[in-house]
């Protein structure tokens, strides 16, 4: 009886041995087949500024140079990522983007206004879905995407998640010249091929009735319509070289049409005469070894046409939903560097543990009013912006930042400085 229960025992030992091997290896065989993919990431940010926040604050900076400090809570962006892998090459991706926590609209019955119901904003922000699209891959160097794309001109349109850069908000001369992140409906050629990787896309045209004298083309990819409109087309073209170990080296450009590109098509209109040509080039790098992070970029734009723009129809239409004041620049600019050092890297315990606390150092330059159209002048758009501040990265996903940075404009204006905290995560969840 004593080996009979002893064999029994021993053989159901070894089934729930084999039990759990054939579950550990089914999780396994789940995890690389697992074709589902999540993930994302987000911002949550404090700031207080020491400047004036009028309105007339640049006409009239003699009267505003001791206003009050103000401060605010954001959360600039807050992104899901869902991908599936299909199989055969095919694979889908979309990314769900909520700016500034997102946008809110109600009706409430106003008492005070005998009981009418009235439909009012409850608090601003945009919800968007940045990327939306459908791939099929051949070979790592040949990869055809269809659908809403990132536009990867510049290095903050390449690389725009919070990990990507030291400060709390995205740099701000790109983010100020280009949409940010600039993404758009089209159809796009990617691979990678030893140590390049290239994108090439073609694009819905940009909308010159949404440029303006302080953001230059910034909002000219959205569309007030439920559609983005397609008379014009524009070309995108990114190359990066990854040569030299720790060193990205990237080139990027954009070309496209951009009068005319509205709703309805005026085919005798103005977009018939002009054509609003619109030409940006960027080198951007990225140096990530010893330590040591440096990123850099250098960014410029032609807008032809310009003069014309502020005497569109659309413009001149105070009914319609575009921009109706002001002059446009015919060119504009952006330059910035950051470097910052690991300095837990000096230090054992923290270094074993994956800790980082980067000190960094930023300087920009940026105008998106370079050129004086028609004689007019904005002076305050012309920025200097320098920052010193600190990122803390107690684990790989997440981020502590804090910066003190300062805009120095013209003499004749009161320079800006502000005092910003953030804390930021990025990475995929399944």
């Amino acid at each position: 009886m004593k080996r009979i229960v002893f064999t029994l025992l021993v053989m159901a030992s070894c089934l729930a041995g084999h039990a759990q091997e054939s579950s550990a290896d089914s999780t396994q065989q789940q995890k690389k087949v697992s074709r589902l993919s999540v993930g994302g990431y987000g911002e949550a940010n404090f700031t207080r500024n020491f400047f004036s926040d009028h309105v007339s604050r640049y006409s009239q900076p003699e009267a505003h140079k001791d206003d009050p400090s103000h401060g605010r809570f954001d959360i600039p962006h807050a992104v899901i990522y869902l991908g599936y892998d299909f199989g055969k090459g095919w694979s889908f991706g979309t990314e769900i983007e909520f700016e500034h926590g997102g946008a809110g609209i109600a009706y409430e019955k106003e008492d005070e206004e005998g009981g009418e119901w009235e439909q009012e904003t409850e608090k601003g922000g945009e919800v968007e879905l940045e990327q939306f699209w459908l791939q099929k891959s051949f070979a790592p160097w040949a990869n055809i995407r269809v659908g809403h794309i990132v536009v990867p001109v510049g290095l903050n349109n390449a690389h725009h998640e919070p990990l990507s850069y030291f400060t709390v908000y995205r740099p701000e001369g790109e983010n100020t010249i280009m949409p940010s992140t600039w993404h758009q409906t089209g159809a796009s050629l990617w691979g990678r091929f030893k140590d390049f990787r290239y994108e090439a896309q073609f694009l819905a045209g940009l909308n010159a009735d949404q440029f303006t004298n302080v953001g230059w083309i910034h909002k000219g990819h959205k569309s007030p319509m439920e559609f983005d409109v397609a008379n014009k087309y524009g070309v995108a073209l990114r190359i990066d070289n990854y040569s030299v170990a720790g060193l990205r080296i990237g080139l990027s450009g954009y070309y496209g049409h951009s009068i005319g590109n509205t709703y309805p098509n005026d085919a005798n209109g103005a977009g018939a005469t002009y054509k609003g040509k619109v030409a940006i080039g960027s080198v951007d790098f990225t140096y990530d070894a010893h330590n040591w992070i440096v990123r850099g970029q250098a960014d410029y734009g032609y807008l032809g046409n310009a003069g014309e723009l502020k005497y569109m129809y659309n413009r001149l239409n105070s009914k319609s939903p575009y921009k109706h004041s002001a002059f446009v620049s015919s060119n504009a600019y952006a330059i910035g560097i950051e470097a910052g050092y690991n300095i837990f890297s000096q230090i054992q315990p923290l270094r074993q543990k994956g800790e980082r606390l980067y000190l960094f150092g930023r300087y920009e330059a940026y105008n998106p009013y370079a050129s004086k159209t028609n004689g007019v002048s904005y002076d305050y758009t012309e920025v200097k912006r320098m920052v010193v501040g600190f990122n803390y990265r107690p684990i790989r996903q997440i981020v502590i930042k804090g910066e003190y940075s300062k805009r120095f404009l013209k003499s004749l204006y009161n320079d800006e400085p502000s005092v910003n905290i953030g804390v930021a995560y990025e990475g995929f969840f399944l």
